[in-house]
């Protein structure tokens, strides 16, 4: 709870304003109840400001700002705007209104589109690709990112891995085989949000099931070629790879197998080459190591708009709304 706290704090030093959008679960409303409480974010709930209360009348939610699509006064600026951003796509003014108004996912991503918000937490009640469809169509990609990508937190009980048992995991939940330009991309947004969330250098490996040329093989030929690419685009990043687990995060096995590398053994960020190998190896780490998993976090978006599992709970919720808040914060520095 540590790690957690000091999210939470940073959160509150600069309050961001984080839009839920599904208020018809009341894991969300929960949720919200404990953010307004704990002042981790401002929160704007949407919907009926009535029907809200009723289904929770135990909850306080009084703070939270309610806004129900239909009477926004800002709705027919949300429609010209979107169909304005998918007009390539054909997409017509009746189906844009339809959408904002019928699917909170669109209405609260326009929100962050327009700077109502800063954020958005959803997926307890919708898809993961429901949730990225609607972000992509309307906030799209960072200008310096080219691909859309997830990563997990993992505070791993023995401290001398990764910078005192936190390391990030990417991609373990979007990009399934991502080729090397992309996962070159993965790599530096990775090390990026290492930073902006512990506070320390981040030291990337680059993941495979050869060391430094022990194997050869087009798969392992991907991840030497991502990790040139991202040198290249990111000098200033201690980035080096290809390297097996061990020898990315044993000091004594990384000296042993690439002793001419100068981070082999000390990586606090992990790069994996697919998803199969991510997904497995976070799953891995949090069952058998008894690890505890931040995530997944969606990196690469243009503003922040963070997936949950439909298996979560209201404090999953609370932890992915004060992630999202300290990415907001790092958005606007």
């Amino acid at each position: 709870m540590g790690f957690l706290n000091t999210i939470k704090q940073k959160a509150k030093s600069n309050l961001q304003t984080i839009v839920l959008p599904e208020t018809t679960d009341i894991r969300t409303l929960e949720a919200a109840h404990k953010i307004l409480e704990e002042k981790i974010a401002n929160l704007i709930l949407v919907g009926n400001k009535d029907t809200i209360k009723n289904s929770a009348p135990h909850l306080k939610l009084d703070n939270a700002i309610f806004i129900e699509p239909q009477y926004c006064d800002e709705l027919d600026s949300y429609v010209e705007l979107f169909v304005e951003l998918r007009k390539h796509k054909g997409l017509s003014e009746k189906s844009a209104r339809v959408l904002l108004l019928e699917n909170p996912l669109y209405f609260g991503v326009a929100l962050v589109k327009t700077q109502k918000a800063d954020g958005m937490v959803a997926g307890a009640i919708n898809s993961t690709a429901d949730v990225l469809r609607a972000s992509l169509q309307i906030l799209g990609t960072k200008k310096d990112s080219k691909i859309v990508s997830s990563f997990f937190l993992m505070l791993v009980p023995n401290r001398d891995y990764g910078e005192d048992g936190i390391l990030l995991f990417s991609d373990c939940a979007l990009v399934q085989n991502p080729n090397a330009q992309e996962l070159a991309c993965i790599a530096i947004d990775s090390a990026k949000n290492f930073q902006t969330f512990v506070g320390k250098e981040p030291i990337v490996a680059m993941l495979s099931h050869s060391t430094k040329g022990s194997a050869k093989h087009p798969d392992v030929d991907k991840v030497i070629e991502a990790t040139k690419i991202a040198q290249s685009l990111a000098p200033e990043i201690a980035l080096d790879g290809e390297f097996q687990l061990d020898a990315a995060i044993v000091p004594s096995i990384g000296k042993s197998k690439a002793p001419h590398s100068k981070i082999a053994g000390e990586a606090n960020v992990l790069i994996f080459p697919d998803l199969d190998s991510g997904n497995i190896g976070y799953k891995l780490t949090q069952r058998l190591g008894n690890a505890e998993a931040y995530g997944p976090i969606t990196q690469g978006l243009a503003a922040p708009v963070n997936d949950l599992s439909r298996g979560c709970c209201s404090d999953d919720i609370v932890a992915v709304v004060a992630l999202t808040a300290l990415q907001a914060q790092q958005n606007k520095g």
